[in-house]
């Protein structure tokens, strides 16, 4: 059905359509560009094009009107940004943005900033243009992988200690200086070194596939790399050095095994460059011990080897203390037999092995002794026995088996025996005291002092006070008139006349004192070492670090908690002997450390050093004794209460040898360096004397009619003492050289029956440290002159001629002596027969010997040698006085000696020929040629007396 009416309708729409775009048209430009307020956009880092979400498109609802619906451009808005917006068409509002410059990365990451769009306005100049609102831009820059790693060091170093795995070693790192993170990351490293017991992680730890092996290989040296996410390698590998060390072991350091001590030279630091290696394990606290073993040396360290009696003295104990086992002597022999330990360089030690035992004689100490008293003994004992073992005993002598007294060990204890005397009460008194001590069993010295004063007993061991621990009681003694007899080392059983009760072990320095007890300080003094262990602390440190010694300070323990204090108090250790002559050897060093650290379970453990002290060889002193050792006196002053001095000019004097590099300048050309040359010097030192010993060479004295004697106030005055007997005098006491000396000078000899005497010989030999150092044997011989007549000629004998020959050494020996030529005097009828007799033996001995000399040099014809008999014999003796000279019997029986010594003789007397007399000179010649004239002057210089005051 077709409706009619349509076609006017739809002209008139289109008509009026028409109209209204006729009007629109009139109004251009109406409307503003419209974009999207935020865009996002990407942009590679040396690109200039950006990706934006969304794209940039700017719509404008006047489109499609030419110009007023077109955008002709964006605006970006921003200081310095480093873009620009571009339309790629108009129409459309497409646009892009793009950047200016190339982008780097690694300077901005981002940017930010505004954008408008625009259009074209109403026309081509652009006029009434419309802008859009500000859009804001976010551009990211994408990095680009341009650089490689690099690693921060230019090379690793790292320390090891072999025989343990680690979990890190060290660690290598390395840089990528891009931008993003995957490129600026560290991807992997790797060892570029083949075959190495290490690997790395990709963190650049490095750690050992094995155990390493210090001896197989000191020092690794790896080549490590590096590879960021981009698989860029690092633009240089790194080199890494890995030192193996060995087993760490905590100890100390610098601790030297041997360290050698020279005598006298004071005190010795023993660590001067000691340091505790830890192991870098955190200490907390730290204790360490030092022993200085000298149990081996003498009675348990280097003590003075005097005398106990001696010692004593030193010590400043007053008198009545005797010795009872003195080293053997002519005056102190009951301890010859006993075995000791043989040697001087430390004390007299005396060994009793069960089967010895000596008896003290009578007199040395008291019956009875007088209360209080002190016993004292140095011993070595163990193991312990079930018998009783005696040190001192005093039991009776015969008949009965009683025990007056007596000091023993049993079963590791030290028991004292004391009976009281018979008294009117019969009451039960203190009898036995028991001590139970370590020290009686243990192989080592230790000294005993026993103060007695009953009821009470003190004990000092190593000067420490013990008490008994047990006291027995026991009724006094029956009173009998059995005399007792004195032991060491046993017991004597009266009854059956044997020893019993044997000890087993060493003794030494038993001494009794009666009237009065040892004090404490004399009993330190005792016992105290001359060397031992010595530290100074310094200031820094004396009060971080504690010190204790023991009584002898042969140990000492320190305790700290800071390692760098206790180190320099270690280095502060010395050893000092104080001692001229110490005992040389060895002396065992020993530390011992303990320390404690934060974490038990790992504290670490310190081992303990050991060393020793060598203590040199000191110099050997010679001590020489030099002096007149050959003169005559007359009998009336052997006679006489004053008697004869001995060595009137004795001199003491003692050197050591020593060797001395010296420089000497080298003559040769080319040597500027001066050679060193060992020279053997001798020099005089000074030191003490503890005895000298005068002895008679042949009989021993007569108490008849001769004796020895020296002022007993001059001797205690000095300290010292004296003893005599039959075979001589000793005397004891450590005193200087110079106060020996002025005590030996006075030393008189007399007699008071001269008329059998002709000479006497004596014999002076000095010791020091209990004859650890003897001097020379210095020999005298005396003679005795004789006159004639003494009835005739006491005025002679008022004036007697001294016959003195002055030495230098006491082994020059008088070898000879002439008599004076004689004049003719008065006839003495009684003394004629004896005399004749003699001169004229003397005189054919004479002429013997004077003819051997004289064929033995060739030197003179049988005719000179029968001139000269004669006008020896020639002579007249009808009215002749002859005083004999005793020294005649000396000429006889060292002829063989002169001999030997005539050439010494005369090259040393050749100077001092001169002054022998005419009559010498005659006599000389008589006696048959040059030879008899220089032996007769030889005699004349060695025994020369003045003639001038006799009666001829």
């Amino acid at each position: 059905m077709r409706i009619r009416g349509v076609k006017p309708f739809a002209s008139a729409v289109g008509l009026l359509l028409g109209l209204l775009c006729a009007v629109e048209a009139a109004k251009v430009n109406k409307h503003k560009p419209w974009i999207e307020t935020t865009y996002h956009g990407i942009v590679t880092e040396n690109d200039d094009k950006v990706l934006l979400d969304p794209p940039l498109i700017a719509l404008d609802k006047d489109a499609p009107l030419r110009y007023a619906g077109e955008i002709c451009g964006f605006r970006i808005h921003g200081q310095n940004v480093p873009f620009e917006a571009v339309v790629l068409d108009k129409s459309t509002g497409e646009g892009v943005i793009r950047a200016k410059d190339k982008l780097d990365c690694e300077l901005q990451k981002e940017h930010t900033f505004t954008i408008q769009a625009y259009d074209c306005g109403e026309g081509p100049d652009g006029g009434n243009m419309k802008k859009s609102h500000k859009a804001t831009v976010h551009i990211q820059v994408n990095d680009v992988n341009e650089y490689s790693p690099v690693f921060k060091e230019k090379s690793y170093k790292a320390t090891v200690i072999e025989g343990k795995k680690y979990d890190s070693i060290l660690k290598v790192e390395a840089v990528d200086a891009d931008c993003s993170f995957q490129f600026s990351q560290i991807c992997s490293y790797e060892i570029v070194t083949p075959d190495v017991p290490f690997t790395i992680d990709k963190d650049g730890n490095i750690k050992n596939t094995e155990k390493l092996n210090y001896s197989k290989e000191r020092m690794y040296k790896l080549t490590v790399t590096a590879y960021d996410c981009g698989k860029n390698r690092a633009s240089e590998d790194v080199l890494v050095k890995i030192n193996i060390k060995p087993t760490c072991k905590p100890n100390w350091q610098g601790f030297n095994k041997r360290i050698e001590y020279e005598p006298g030279t004071g005190s010795l630091a023993l660590f001067p460059s000691m340091h505790l290696e830890t192991c870098e394990e955190p200490i907390t606290s730290i204790q360490a011990s030092i022993m200085l073993e000298t149990n081996h040396i003498g009675k348990g360290c280097d003590r003075d080897t005097y005398s106990e009696k001696s010692l004593h003295k030193l010590c400043g104990a007053s008198t009545g203390t005797v010795e009872l086992l003195p080293a053997p002597s002519n005056s102190a022999n009951w301890t010859v037999g006993l075995p000791t330990d043989n040697g001087h360089d430390s004390d007299q030690v005396f060994e009793f092995n069960g089967t010895q035992a000596i008896k003290v004689p009578e007199g040395v100490v008291s019956t009875t002794l007088k209360e209080p008293f002190t016993i004292s003994v140095w011993m070595r004992h163990g193991p312990g026995s079930r018998e009783k073992e005696t040190i001192l005993c005093n039991s009776d002598k015969t008949e009965m088996n009683r025990h007056h007294y007596s000091l023993y060990v049993h079963n590791c204890r030290l028991v004292l025996l004391l009976r009281q005397e018979p008294t009117e009460s019969e009451n039960y008194k203190p009898a036995e005291f028991h001590w139970k001590l370590d020290q009686v069993c243990d192989k080592e010295w230790h000294h005993y002092v026993l103060n007695i004063e009953f009821p009470a007993v003190t004990l000092f061991v190593d000067g420490a006070t013990f008490e008994p621990f047990l006291v027995t009681e026991d009724y006094p003694l029956h009173a009998s008139k059995i005399e007792t007899q004195l032991t060491i080392g046993a017991c004597w059983q009266g009854g059956s006349a044997r020893m019993t009760q044997y000890f087993r072990g060493n003794l030494a320095g038993l001494m009794i004192r009666s009237g009065k007890l040892e004090n404490k300080k004399v009993i330190d003094c005792l016992y105290t070492c001359k060397e031992g262990l010595d530290v100074q602390l310094p200031e820094e440190v004396a009060s971080a670090v504690k010190v204790e010694f023991n009584p002898n300070q042969s140990s000492l323990s320190l305790e700290g908690d800071d390692i760098e204090s206790f180190e320099k108090v270690m280095q502060h250790i010395s050893y000092l002997n104080s001692r001229q002559f110490p005992t040389p050897g060895i002396r065992h060093l020993r530390v011992t450390t303990t320390v404690k650290c934060f974490n038990e379970e790992t504290c670490i453990s310190v081992p303990d050093s050991e060393g020793y002290v060598m203590v040199l060889q000191p110099e050997e002193p010679k001590i020489s004794l030099s002096g007149i050792d050959h003169f005559a006196r007359g009998a009336a002053e052997f006679e006489s209460t004053e008697g004869v001095t001995l060595f009137p000019e004795l001199r003491i004097v003692s050197t050591i040898t020593r060797e001395v590099e010296v420089e000497a300048e080298t003559e040769a050309e080319g040597e500027d360096d001066p050679t060193v040359q060992e020279t053997v010097v001798s020099e005089e030192i000074m030191h003490n004397l503890d005895t000298c010993e005068v002895t008679v060479v042949g009989d021993d004295l007569n108490g008849d009619h001769e004796s020895l004697e020296v002022d007993l106030a001059q001797i205690q005055q000095r300290a010292l003492e004296m003893s005599s007997s039959n075979v001589g005098m000793v005397i004891t006491g450590v005193n200087t050289m110079a106060n020996y000396e002025q005590v030996l000078h006075l030393i008189r000899y007399r007699n008071w029956h001269t008329e059998a005497l002709f000479d006497r010989k004596f014999k002076l030999v000095c010791s020091e440290l209990n004859g650890r150092y003897i001097s020379n044997e210095f020999k005298v011989e005396v003679n005795v002159i004789h006159t004639a007549n003494p009835m005739d000629h006491a005025n002679n004998a008022m004036v007697q001629p001294q016959f003195i020959n002055q030495v230098q050494h006491a082994s020059v020996d008088l070898s000879g002596h002439n008599l004076a030529n004689t004049h003719q005097a008065s006839v003495v009828p009684s003394a004629a027969t004896i005399v004749i007799v003699v001169c004229v033996s003397f005189l054919v001995f004479m002429i013997i010997l004077g003819v051997f000399r004289i064929r033995a040099a060739h030197q003179s014809t049988m005719r000179d040698q029968e001139n000269g008999k004669e006008n020896e014999m020639d002579w007249d003796d009808s009215a002749l006085t002859i005083t004999v000279n005793p020294m005649e019997t000396y000429e006889d029986q060292h002829s063989s000696e002169e001999e030997g010594d005539e050439e010494e003789e005369e090259s040393e007397d050749g100077e001092e020929e001169d002054d022998i007399t005419s009559a010498e000179s005659d006599s000389s010649e008589d006696e048959g040629g040059e030879q008899e004239d220089q032996q007769g002057s030889s005699r004349q210089q060695q025994l020369e007396w003045d003639d001038s005051t006799l009666n001829y």
